[in-house]
């Protein structure tokens, strides 16, 4: 597989896009998530390393286990880059 930060990007990516096609500002995801939006940011830029409370936080939001959360991370991981 790919080195940390490419871990990390597609993790931010994949947050980006759930958060999006539930349109959620990083706000609303925070509060709903019980995390705080700058923290949200930091994860969708990459910038930050999910925890294994933060994924179990951020799964229930989007109606999905962890598992599948991880997975979604994992399909964008293996999606061609543009």
């Amino acid at each position: 597989m790919g080195n940390s930060s490419e871990l990390d990007a597609a993790f931010g990516i994949t947050l980006r896009k759930l958060r999006l096609a539930k349109k959620l500002t990083q706000e609303q995801l925070g509060f709903e998530a019980g995390l705080r939006r700058t923290y949200i940011s930091s994860l969708e830029l990459g910038e930050k390393q999910p925890s294994l409370a933060t994924i179990q936080k951020l799964a229930p939001v989007f109606d999905l286990s962890m598992a599948k959360f991880i997975h979604k991370v994992e399909n964008e991981l293996k999606s061609p880059k543009t």
